[in-house]
């Protein structure tokens, strides 16, 4: 197991200030070092507001108004109590580790409130390639530390509403167990979750799978053990509680109990069968422990279950479900479990799943005696309602529909596994969806024969995959292409969208495109059943009309592309083969020359022109999409190809993939590969820099062995890094775009952060002036050190020296230094310390980043003054140990 630290106490406070680095990679250079220069960029969400599920919301039980939820792919947040919007906690999750945002569990804990708990992992198959990770922060989520686990966590798994599977003691908070899927048992830490080690001696990890037969490894994960909740009246301050209870998925034996803090275990006697705890919840003050059982693990199904209560001091089981298995109506099973704490005999819980009319909240205030619905029936198909639901602030959440009755929009809700109220505030209940979170902060209404008011309680919360982007030159600045919530027209980028695509209504918008000469025609493809998956618009996005037909074969959305006048259009859907067409779509004709799958674009100026890749090879048409030739250019990108075609600049394409970038500058005969990009995601391209001739290009990708993204202002000559590691979103990059109207905005798609809007705080690109490094040979210790400089300016300049373990063994500990050629002097310095004393400069390792493993590498950047291009020393030395 090893744990990291992620964020210094000084760069924390440098990006609370709002002071975001760029980073500067010298042209020409194979092995550019990464350089944090003077030029600031900023980071914020084009407002959505939710668009993904929401598992879990965890109230801590001692401080009122600290909050927390966790989301299936989107990483996890912290409420914030007086803007009434949630903080994003992960976005320090990197490429190499993206599943640490599907978070499976989270825990706040009672005692030291500042401490929160992560159990991370996105899937237990092969999908994800890391094992699981317990993150574990003692500032409520501002840094971070990690344990790996010995095996994978499924954030993104079915059963994932099931939960918490973590949890603290509210006794002795150094203990926390875990819960783990996959056959792994039940897991303990006694040391805050430092170290961990299986609770050996617990008898069951679990047996259920939703489909032990599924031959994908994803449907037949054993969902293993599932919730852990303890009976603090057992414990005292600072001594283990004695009482916890365990959910196991495993029909036959679904709760289990220890009376001795974990020594031994046994089932508890007497419980129900058949069904699967999906919660459990100890009323402690009354001694009762209750839970909600399903059929299935969910989230996207469950026709049966029932709630149960037993008697801790008794042990006596009593079913108190409000529409009993087997019963008239029982067509759905139950999660969503919460008790009041300021009135314990209160307790609510959701009917996890019901597509028809909707789902159903039950509250009772006699512990389960009797319940009443949020909705009841009245003549149908009418219902009576003791809620009324108010979207204005997510007025997409009515999904641009217009059900007849008795279904209504906005729906209650569906996925419901997460509601809890407030134990500080009766009033106040929150729960997730499928797609957001609503609330309530007048509950006790309904026990007045009155109506609660729901309203979306997700602001700050951004969780939708982001599958395609296109910003176009008048109109809207953004249009966005969205699995699950189709996509939306932003005229605003900081308000929420008004209504989601519609007409036709697609589940997921795979590709969007514009006509570059006439942006108020614009395409869009998607999946979808019963509706033609392409559409089209008139009017920049605002209204859309389905294409009269589709080409036959048609499975889904795939790419989409527009001519530049939108006179036609170019698809490549899934199930068949590139097909092109008029602008109305109504008659589509099978491309030849191209092969089915491939990635389409249309050339920038002429409408003739357009472009696809596929299998490292690319291909043209120069007569409308009729036909294509394969370019003669062999070595390209190959893998999940992106490519851009330049507005202006007929015939220009910027090709990434697998193998790096490559530019074309004649309409894809040949490609020339832009050197110090090692691999390479996307690229997009914007508005040209002030005094530049061309536009600038954004990349998601790795350059000089930095991951990240970047931006060019000189035609791929020199890159700039504009995110930070604190601000890296996972998996992202499937989509980006420039704006073509704000020099230095970029739009950047993650897959569970939405969308991310990097904006310059300097109009002004950056000066680089890319000297020679100084390289010298290796010392006997495996230690070489490169300086770079990465900009300059009359009277100072900014540098970087990069030491790199070119031995065997880790460095614990290193440092390098040179003597400057002249008068120059170091006045700040970043990721290191540094020392001067004349000419003299030593740097060495910051607390945090001592340790080099073999082939791995730190870069120190530094502030100087005098002459930056003078000041390259003609010898560095290093040393590791």
């Amino acid at each position: 197991m090893t744990k990291r630290r992620f964020l210094s106490a000084a760069l924390a406070a440098a990006l609370a200030a709002g002071a975001l680095a760029l980073t500067q990679l010298p042209s020409g250079q194979s092995e550019a070092a990464a350089q944090t220069v003077n030029q600031s960029y900023s980071w914020r969400n084009a407002e959505i507001a939710g668009g993904g599920f929401v598992p879990g919301i965890i109230f801590n039980q001692s401080e009122p108004n600290l909050i927390y939820a966790r989301t299936d792919i989107g990483g996890a947040y912290r409420w914030e109590q007086d803007s009434g919007r949630w903080t994003p906690l992960l976005d320090w999750v990197g490429w190499d580790e993206w599943g640490y945002n599907g978070v499976v569990s989270l825990a706040t804990d009672p005692v030291d409130t500042d401490r929160v708990y992560v159990a991370a992992g996105m899937y237990t198959n092969d999908w994800d390639p890391n094992n699981g990770a317990i993150l574990r922060s003692a500032d409520r989520g501002e840094t971070w530390e990690v344990t790996e686990l010995p095996f994978k966590l499924g954030g993104n798994m079915p059963g994932r509403g099931m939960g918490e599977r973590l949890t603290v003691d509210p006794n002795d908070n150094s203990i926390v167990y875990l819960g783990a899927p996959s056959g792994n048992g039940l897991w303990r830490s006694t040391d805050f979750g430092v170290t961990w080690s299986e609770v050996s001696n617990f008898p069951n990890p679990g047996n259920y799978a939703q489909d032990p037969d599924d031959p994908n490894g994803y449907l037949d994960d054993n969902q293993g053990v599932t919730w852990v909740t303890f009976d603090e009246s057992t414990g005292s301050a600072g001594e283990p509680t004695q009482d916890l209870y365990i959910g196991v998925a495993d029909k036959e034996n679904t709760v289990y109990r220890s009376t001795d803090a974990g020594a031994s275990w046994e089932r508890v006697a007497g419980q129900p069968t058949g069904f699967l705890a999906h919660k459990g919840v100890v009323d402690h003050v009354n001694g009762f422990l209750y839970i909600a059982t399903s059929d299935t693990g969910g989230p996207y199904d469950g026709a049966e279950g029932d709630v149960w209560k037993y008697a801790t001091d008794t042990g006596e089981w009593t079913q108190i479900s409000p529409v009993p298995s087997g019963a008239e109506g029982s067509d759905f099973g139950y999660s969503g479990l919460t008790i009041d704490r300021q009135n314990p005999g209160t307790l609510m819980v959701a009917s996890q799943l019901l597509w028809w009319p909707d789902i159903v909240i039950f509250r009772s205030t006699d512990a389960g005696e009797t319940w009443t619905r949020a909705w009841d029936w009245a003549n149908y198909p009418e219902r009576s309602f003791r809620y009324e639901i108010d979207i204005s602030e997510v007025p997409w959440l009515d999904f641009a529909t217009n059900p007849t009755p008795p279904e209504i929009t906005p729906k209650l809700g569906w996925m419901t596994e997460a509601l809890e109220i407030d134990p500080f505030d009766s009033d106040r209940m929150m729960y997730g969806t499928g797609a957001t979170i609503y609330g309530t902060e007048n509950l006790s209404a309904w026990d007045a024969g009155g109506r609660i008011t729901i309203e979306p309680m997700v602001g700050g919360l951004e969780e939708t995959a982001v599958l395609d982007l296109a910003s176009p030159p008048s109109g809207a600045p953004l249009l966005s292409a969205l699995g699950d919530i189709g996509g939306f027209r932003h005229d605003d980028l900081d308000s929420v969208p008004e209504r989601m695509f519609s007409a036709p209504n697609f589940t997921s918008t795979t590709s969007i495109d514009f006509a570059e000469t006439n942006p108020n025609f614009v395409v869009r493809a998607g999946n979808a059943d019963g509706v033609s998956r392409a559409a089209f618009s008139q009017d920049g996005g605002a209204n859309w009309y389905p294409a009269s037909s589709e080409p036959s074969g048609v499975t889904g959305g795939g790419t989409i592309a527009s001519a530049a006048d939108g006179d036609s259009v170019l698809w490549s859907p899934a199930g068949t083969g590139v097909h092109h067409a008029g602008s109305s779509g109504s008659s589509w004709t099978a491309s030849t020359g191209i092969p089915a799958g491939a990635v389409v674009e249309a050339d920038r100026v002429n409408p003739a022109v357009f472009y696809g890749a596929s299998g490292g090879r690319f291909y043209v048409s120069t007569d409308g999409g009729a036909s294509f030739t394969a370019s003669p250019a062999t070595g390209l990108p190959t893998g999940n190809v992106k490519f851009t075609a330049l507005p202006d600049r007929e015939g220009e394409i910027w090709l990434a993939g697998d193998g790096g970038l490559v530019r074309s500058t004649d309409g894809g005969t040949t490609f020339t590969a832009v050197s110090g990009v090692d691999s390479a995601r996307n690229v997009a391209h914007g508005a040209a820099a002030p005094g530049a001739n061309h536009p600038a290009l954004y990349l998601v990708g790795t350059v000089g062995g930095v991951q990240g993204v970047f931006r060019s202002d000189d035609a791929g000559a020199a890159w700039v890094r504009i995110n930070d590691d604190q601000h890296q979103w996972g998996n992202m990059g499937e989509a980006l775009s420039g704006d073509p109207r704000v020099y230095g905005r970029v739009y950047l798609g993650t897959n569970g952060r939405g969308i991310q809007i990097g904006e310059s705080g300097d109009t002004t690109p950056p000066t680089t002036t890319p000297p020679p490094t100084t390289t010298p040979p290796p010392t006997g210790d495996g230690c070489s050190a490169t300086y770079a400089v990465a900009n300059s300016w009359p009277g100072g300049f900014q540098g970087a020296v990069t030491v790199r373990n070119t031995g065997s063994t880790a460095f614990d500990g290193w440092s390098a230094s040179w003597t400057f050629p002249g008068t120059q002097t170091v006045s700040q310095a970043w990721n290191g310390e540094a020392t001067q004393a004349g000419r003299e400069v030593t740097v060495r390792n910051a607390g945090y980043n001592g340790v080099i493993a073999p082939g791995g590498a730190v870069t120190v950047g530094f502030n100087g003054s005098g002459s930056g291009p003078d000041s390259i020393p003609t010898r560095i030395a290093c040393t590791g140990g």
